[in-house]
Formats: C-alpha cells, sequence, structure tokens
C-alpha cells in the first residue's frame, strides 16, 4: 500500500478539480443556455460520464489516504486512512476488467493503419436526408460528399463509428465491424479508438487514478477537434481550421495527426493495461497471468 499524506492527496485533488473544471464548467453554462458544440460537448454526450464523476478525485487502487474517513461509499476507514475496497469492486467489475484487458492488449499488438483518412465522418453524412450536426453547414454539397466517399472508398474497423454510417454508406465499408469483432479490428492509428481510451479509464474509476482518466479526457478531447476538422462540416465560425481530406495535401495532414496521436495514446494505453494486469492477477478467486499479446514482451 503507497500512503499518502493529508497535504499530498488534498492537494492532488484539488488539482484534479481545477483541471476538470475547465473542461465541465463551459459544458454545464452551455447546457443551461440550451446551446451546443459539436467538438466541445461530444465527450460529455457521446461517453455516458457525467461532468460531477469527471470532478470527482480517486488515487486508484492500492493507495491509502492518511487521515480520510468518509471518503465515498467505494472506501472502507481504517486506523491508518480511507482505502479503496479493491476486493469488492473486483467481485462485482472483475469481467469487465478482464474484458478491457484484452481489448487494450490485442489494439497494441498492431500497427498503426493510416490510411483511413477520417472518411468514417464523410460516411455518416453519405446521401443522408438529415445530418448529425444540423445546425452547422457542410463545406461540400452533397454530390462532392458522395464522389469523395465513393472515389476514395472507405475502411473504418471501429464499430461505434460504424455504426452511425447511413444505410448507402455501409457496403461502401472494405470492413464491416460488429461488436464481437471489436477486439479483432481495432488499432492504434484509428482515432475513435484512441478517443475510447478516455472510456475505458474512466470505467475502470475508481480503481485506476482521476490523473490518468483527465489525461485520457484531454488526449480525446485533441483528437475530437481533428475529427471534426477533417469532416465534411464547416465549423470555421468555431476557429476551427478544416482538413481538406479529399486534397492530397488534406490527406497527409491527417495522417500526421494520425501518427501523433498514437503516439500520445500509447503510454496510457499501457497504463490502463499495467493497472488492469494488477488488479486481475491479485484477485484471489482469478489468479492469471499477464495479459499481453505475443511479442509486445
Amino acid at each position: 500500500m503507497e500512503v499518502l499524506e493529508p497535504e499530498v492527496w488534498r492537494a492532488r485533488a484539488e488539482e484534479h478539480r481545477r483541471r476538470v473544471e475547465e473542461w465541465t464548467a463551459p459544458y454545464l453554462a452551455r447546457k443551461a443556455r440550451r446551446e451546443s458544440h459539436p467538438v466541445e460537448d461530444f465527450l460529455f454526450v457521446y461517453y455516458d460520464h457525467r461532468p460531477a464523476w469527471l470532478r470527482r478525485w480517486h488515487p486508484g487502487a492500492g493507495v491509502v489516504l492518511k487521515g480520510a474517513s468518509g471518503f465515498g461509499r467505494f472506501y472502507l476507514d481504517t486506523p491508518e486512512g480511507a482505502v479503496l475496497d479493491t476486493a469488492a469492486l473486483m467481485d462485482r467489475r472483475g469481467s469487465s476488467v478482464e474484458w478491457i484487458a484484452r481489448l487494450l492488449a490485442a489494439t497494441a499488438s498492431r500497427p498503426a493503419y493510416l490510411g483511413c483518412f477520417g472518411l468514417h465522418e464523410w460516411a455518416m453524412v453519405y446521401r443522408a436526408a438529415e445530418v448529425r450536426h444540423g445546425a452547422w453547414p457542410l463545406r461540400l454539397g452533397d454530390e462532392e460528399i458522395a464522389e469523395v466517399v465513393e472515389q476514395r472508398g472507405v475502411r473504418c474497423g471501429h464499430f461505434d463509428a460504424f455504426r452511425f454510417f447511413t444505410p448507402e454508406a455501409r457496403p461502401l465499408n472494405v470492413l464491416q465491424p460488429t461488436r464481437e469483432r471489436q477486439r479483432e479490428l481495432e488499432q492504434p492509428g484509428c482515432l475513435h479508438a484512441n478517443m475510447d481510451l478516455y472510456k475505458w479509464a474512466y470505467k475502470l474509476s475508481p480503481l485506476v487514478g482521476s490523473e490518468l482518466v483527465a489525461d485520457c479526457f484531454a488526449l480525446a478531447r485533441d483528437i475530437r477537434e481533428v475529427d471534426m476538422r477533417a469532416s465534411p462540416y464547416d465549423l470555421s465560425a468555431l476557429g476551427h481550421r478544416p482538413i481538406r481530406i479529399e486534397t492530397p495535401e488534406g490527406r497527409a495532414e491527417y495522417a500526421a495527426e494520425q501518427r501523433g496521436f498514437a503516439e500520445r495514446a500509447r503510454p496510457y494505453r499501457q497504463l490502463l493495461l499495467d493497472a488492469c494486469e494488477r488488479l486481475l492477477a491479485a484477485a484471489p478467486e482469478n489468479p492469471r497471468s499477464e495479459v499481453r499479446p505475443v511479442g509486445t514482451g
């Protein structure tokens, strides 16, 4: 057990709250005004993790908060201080931790594919009578968008992007992802797979520390901006310069952004995988070896 002195864990909790408040406060203000933002609101609307939960600080498993008591329903009070009830949480969540670990390991085992060029967003508006972000104009006309999709083709292996494709676009996708094939198809160059590190982090919370959850949120927020800049939507009024993936220059720019996100995501994916492995290995009813793909060490 790691023991954190009161001044240490209180400072960490306050720093986390201040960091997250910069993201949650503007969102809640917009929500109160019944306004929406296609980039900044996405992580709060698409993912099922409330702003209040994101603000709540947790140290993670194996940490004693010296002098703390009544820290929350996930915690036990001990003579030394509050400690996460890891055994009870793993009893409830062990199968989820196992599933997340295997997905993270499988994704990390593959090379990054950088040739999709963000056409998943184009496939979501391809020959659509109504688009998801109807409050914002499209950069190109319907036929121009259709021409790009049909000429370039789509190679999207992420099920949670594919399920938003229009019915007309789905047969044009080289891959036909399903939830059952998720572990088979996800790869570390995919913007959505890297954005989803935030989802896996908060689903592991409070078993992983809140700083890691916030790090994954910050990464996902930056990815969402690039995702929408490469889309057919015109968000220049919001200060987002388009990445024109319909041009060779735009495709090169997008691939460079993908490569950068893959590198940024790598340590977070590994930290989450390491946390899963420790939790699963420590579970008395589930002795196991590390969940690592062949060839990754």
